[in-house]
């Protein structure tokens, strides 16, 4: 199969795992916060983030296998496929059983110091069950994941989490409908994903009998997981610092009102990176070949940018008004602010922004190279939130982040115009004409507010917007980068082409 036909079926399944995961995702916490409250709604999304730093105990070896696997893909040289994913099965054993030994101490101190109203063994037993589900992954799971991303079937593992997330929340809608606690919700959680697991190992050794994780295992392949690492960590530290921050400096109260709106823009971001990701593939099996490469590259950037950027107007526009209606009715806190919202706005334009110059360092393995540059991005992050969060509250820790970003966004997209040596001055225009777009329409929409009183205005107004601001930007971006626009032309024929 052609990479246009991979690259589409791609973001094809992700759209359709994206519209369905939106619609539950919108559906269960809601229902978390009228039937348990805020603060349970506060302790899942603070046990998730905590739990994520766990998953330093493998970063560095996914990556690091992602881009390993790339050429011998490209060959199809199964002898150093084969020994580059006993590598990673040998890591991946080692870290489940590390991964296994944290949590339970994590269980048992969060549990004592967490400032919190609920039962403490509601809290113990929530930080097990979640931890639980990710160990049995590293087991498993978790090297052929990397294979199927590497080879541009992701589709795949999107298709079962898909049906995965769809009976994770029916099961957790029925169980708070009846009455069930927050024990019960994270319950359900952990049984799907063991089914999950046991199917997708199924799978696997049945459509690629070839695999063998008992040859000699290609350690060297992935020799700059170390460096990786470092990344991760900072990577770590840079996305989930706010919300453990705003734990111990705050209430959970105010970690379930940080989660909305951090669900409200991750759900926009996955839809970006869905389009965008779906190729990142092609990118790495044609690094080799400079002159394809860069028409690819420079498509990609163009096609991620108008993608972000538009998505983002959109629901910097609906966020308030969304949150007026789904906050409906709750009273324990408030979920209405413009700052917080137009923080969040500006902190995930500028990290969806400068994706396609961080894939691109990645491509080209630059991770030794500029490690310290990510440890600076998350000491900054880090130092502001801290020092702001105690009199600012939510606004400290976005404020940290947003200036981080400043930093990193700059210094990524100085970093991966060296690597094609280019001028960095392309990717700033790109970026300049699409900030200029994203100001238009968003001042448009506060001075011709949408009138939104039900579920079905917001669609309607949603809906409007799309058809307004997509196009416009598609066409803008079009109009100032014929060549890139004539390739995704190129791409998008050669997808719809019969075999």
């Amino acid at each position: 199969m052609n990479k246009s036909k991979l690259g589409a079926k791609n973001v094809i399944w992700g759209m359709v795992a994206q519209i369905i995961t939106i619609s539950l995702g919108i559906i269960i916490p809601r229902l978390v916060l009228v039937n348990l409250g805020s603060e349970s709604n506060g302790l899942l999304s603070s046990v998730g983030s905590i739990l994520s730093y766990l998953s330093l105990l493998e970063a560095g070896v996914g990556t690091a296998t992602v881009q390993a696997l790339y050429n011998p893909l490209a060959k199809e040289d199964k002898d150093s496929i084969n020994s580059i994913l006993s590598a990673t099965h040998y890591y991946y054993r080692r870290t489940g059983l590390i991964y296994l030994s944290i949590v339970a101490l994590i269980s048992v101190f969060y549990t004592l110091f967490i400032r919190t109203g609920l039962p403490r063994i509601y809290v113990f037993l929530v930080v097990v069950l979640s931890g639980i589900s990710s160990v049995l992954s590293f087991f498993f799971q978790g090297k052929y994941r990397l294979l199927l991303m590497a080879e541009g079937k992701g589709y795949i593992q999107t298709n079962l989490s898909t049906i995965t997330n769809v009976c994770v929340s029916l099961t957790k809608a029925i169980v708070l409908i009846a009455g069930g606690n927050v024990v019960a919700v994270q319950s359900v959680y952990f049984i799907y994903n063991l089914v999950q697991v046991v199917f997708f190992v199924w799978y696997m050794k049945k459509h690629y009998t070839w695999i063998n994780l008992n040859c000699e295992a290609d350690f060297q392949a992935i020799s700059q997981k170390n460096a990786v690492l470092i990344h991760e960590i900072s990577s770590l530290v840079f996305y989930h610092t706010d919300t453990v921050i705003l734990t111990v400096l705050t209430s959970l109260k105010v970690v379930s009102v940080y989660s909305m709106y951090a669900m409200i823009f991750g759900m926009v971001k996955s839809v970006a990176v869905n389009f965008t990701d779906s190729y990142i593939f092609a990118l790495g099996q044609t690094y080799s070949e400079r002159d394809r490469f860069l028409r690819i590259y420079n498509a990609y950037e163009v096609f991620s940018l108008t993608i972000t950027f538009s998505l983002y107007c959109i629901v910097g526009i609906l966020i308030i008004p969304f949150l007026k209606l789904y906050t409906r009715g709750i009273t324990d806190i408030n979920y209405l602010d413009p700052l917080v919202a137009f923080l969040f706005f500006v902190y995930y334009l500028m990290d969806t922004g400068r994706k396609s110059a961080g894939i691109l360092i990645n491509i080209a393995q630059h991770f030794e190279q500029t490690k310290w540059h990510s440890i600076i991005e998350a000491s900054i992050n880090l130092l502001v939130s801290i020092l702001l969060t105690a009199k600012l509250g939510i606004y400290g820790v976005l404020i940290g982040t947003v200036a981080a970003l400043l930093y990193r966004a700059n210094d990524m997209i100085i970093y991966a115009a060296r690597i094609i040596k280019r001028s960095p001055f392309i990717t700033y225009r790109r970026w300049g004409r699409n900030i200029v777009m994203a100001v238009f329409f968003v001042m448009l929409g506060y001075y011709i507010p949408i009138k939104i009183n039900n579920y079905f205005d917001f669609f309607i107004g949603g809906t409007l917007l799309l058809f307004i601001i997509l196009p416009s930007f598609f066409i803008m971006n079009a109009y100032f980068e014929p060549q890139s626009a004539r390739y995704i032309c190129e791409v998008a024929k050669n997808t719809l082409r019969k075999k």
